[in-house]
């Protein structure tokens, strides 16, 4: 194993690299606030400017961290979530940067950011399926989007954890699955920051900690960034595969609810009055998959809340051939998808 460095040589070689993400949009100017009865209570409300003028507003932060001379910057999808929002990295006080999101990828939880610089302070990427359990680590990022550069300490204490996280500022739930799982604190500004190990290179990306929990945190490992990474450089977005359908995935409660002679895969099914929940010309629709179907394998895997068809279709290419074992009218047949480039 490689030389292991002091807490102190691991903040002085990757703090210079971990950067503050400011979120803000152009929202109305509030002019001031008044008192609102409402159910027998006043409730203080915002005045908004009636000109309409707008002021950028600063609306969320987190962290990241650069992984390339040129300005390439990782971190959580969570982080950057807003489609409609401005970005700006802080490297240092007097150093700031418009930044362009070049890739989401809200099943894994990473983002592909850039800045327009050159020289810049860079992480190296370890190889996160070599982790071990109880490898010491330290977490880095601007803890609760104030304290900058703060770091803290713990062990590997969990592989392959699989989690519901609920994001503070646009509260979209995910599910998160393959996590590690750390006692170094995570706090939210710490979102998008690094995970490194003891060689101060990048073993995960924070993502999340359990509300009213002591010393349980979660990154993501890098090696799902690096595919993204390469993606993005190669083809300028993330390659993402497509199947062309609309389903839900089974849980035990939903099939008892609703009769289902199976408890886990994904059941093939329209929106409330919606359009075919199997897409037109999808690879879907030319395999021969209809609506009621319950897809149950893909690949050999099985589906289940823990391993949702999106997250099996990931770990494929475009043009694949992928077996689908489809249960049918309470009969198991088998189906064959040529996966196509999402658009």
């Amino acid at each position: 194993m490689s030389k292991q460095l002091s807490i102190i040589k691991i903040a002085k070689k990757t703090c210079p690299a971990v950067i503050t993400i400011v979120v803000s949009k152009d929202l109305p100017k509030i002019e001031g606030f008044y008192m609102f009865p409402f159910g027998g209570k006043d409730y203080m409300m915002p005045k908004m400017d009636q000109i309409g003028d707008n002021e950028k507003t600063q609306i969320g932060g987190g962290s990241g961290f650069i992984i390339s001379k040129d300005g390439y910057i990782l971190t959580s999808n969570h982080v950057v979530s807003e489609i409609t929002a401005d970005y700006t990295i802080i490297l240092e006080p007097k150093k700031k940067y418009p930044a362009k999101v070049l890739a989401r990828n809200p099943i894994n939880d990473v983002a592909v950011l850039k800045i327009d610089a050159k020289d810049l302070p860079y992480l190296e990427l370890a190889d996160s399926n070599k982790i071990e359990l109880g490898e010491e680590v330290v977490a880095i990022g601007n803890a609760l989007g104030e304290f900058h550069d703060t770091l803290s300490a713990g062990i590997v204490s969990g592989l392959s954890r699989y989690i519901t996280a609920v994001h503070g500022l646009s509260q979209q739930t995910e599910n998160l699955r393959g996590l590690i799982q750390t006692d170094a604190a995570i706090n939210p500004g710490n979102s998008g920051g690094p995970l490194v190990n003891r060689q101060a290179k990048v073993i995960g990306i924070n993502t999340a900690m359990i509300m009213g929990a002591q010393n349980i945190g979660f990154a993501i490992p890098i090696n799902y960034a690096k595919k993204d990474f390469e993606e993005v450089k190669k083809y300028g977005k993330i390659i993402v595969p497509f199947l062309g359908v609309k389903y839900v995935i089974i849980s035990k409660e939903m099939a008892k609810v609703n009769k289902l002679p199976v408890d886990d895969g994904a059941l093939v099914v329209r929106e409330t009055l919606g359009e075919s929940p199997v897409i037109k010309d999808s690879p879907a629709e030319k395999a021969g998959v209809k609506e009621f179907d319950i897809i149950l394998e893909c690949q050999e895997e099985k589906i289940t809340l823990k391993n949702p068809l999106a997250n099996i279709l990931q770990k494929h290419k475009i043009g694949e051939k992928i077996p689908l074992k489809v249960l049918r009218e309470g009969k198991e047949i088998m189906l064959e998808a040529v996966l196509k480039e999402k658009e």
